[in-house]
């Protein structure tokens, strides 16, 4: 690695810790460019030769803030082999911490971040390689997906493998369970009920059960039907 790939790095882990501090400390809403700059002791001017916009800024600090997160949904799918199970445990783990830490899901999932967000988490872990070295090896493809659809897509696969969902039922339930967490998410999001975070995770979950029953269920009975 060169001198320039190398300052490159020391200033973006500047910024990314400053932005990081600020989130901590002041909270979400309340990061700007020029606290970031002054946090990490530059003017604001540098920070734009490194980093396109806020949001990448906010991006790669949000991803920080998903280590608690990962760990827990790496440990609890390890403890079975059922794959319906799995991704039950994966949704639990995903609405829990999505629910109590929404800002931060909402900047690493659902924020537009522009054409390349495959390239800005590509970077982060090259950045912290460890945070995805901590990973289990069978869920780090996922990691590398940030779009919801395509993360559910790899989540829901093995029930296909299994033979306990068709294609055309897999992607049913895929479509159904995030539209089921979207919606709840963004009714938290913007203060549109008087849900707690518990409370939201809680009925997220039984309707994503009773979907992903069902469809499990009419599986055993239908023909298949992924022609």
């Amino acid at each position: 690695m060169n001198n320039k790939e190398l300052k490159k790095r020391r200033m973006w882990t500047f910024f990314i810790d400053a932005t990081e501090e600020l989130i901590k400390t002041e909270g979400f809403q309340q990061v700007t460019i020029r606290k970031v700059a002054d946090k990490a002791g530059y003017n604001s001017a540098t920070i734009y030769n490194y980093f396109g916009e806020l949001s990448h800024l906010l991006f790669f600090a949000s991803l920080k803030f998903l280590k608690p997160y990962l760990e827990t949904v790496s440990r609890e799918m390890e403890k079975t082999d059922d794959p319906v199970e799995k991704y039950l445990i994966a949704w639990e783990c995903f609405s829990e911490y999505s629910f109590k830490i929404p800002d931060i899901f909402q900047t690493v999932f659902l924020m537009d971040l522009g054409d390349h967000p495959k390239t800005l988490l590509a970077s982060y872990y090259e950045l912290y390689p460890s945070d995805l070295m901590a990973i289990p090896e069978e869920l780090q493809p996922a990691l590398m997906e940030r779009n919801i659809a395509d993360r559910g897509r790899f989540t829901i696969g093995p029930l296909v493998k299994a033979g306990l969902l068709s294609e055309i039922q897999a992607e049913e339930v895929n479509e159904l369970t995030n539209l089921v967490w979207q919606g709840m998410f963004t009714t938290l999001l913007n203060n549109r009920n008087h849900y707690t975070p518990e409370e939201a995770q809680k009925r997220t979950m039984k309707y994503i059960r009773e979907i992903v029953e069902h469809k499990v269920g009419l599986s055993k009975t239908e023909p298949a039907r992924n022609a």
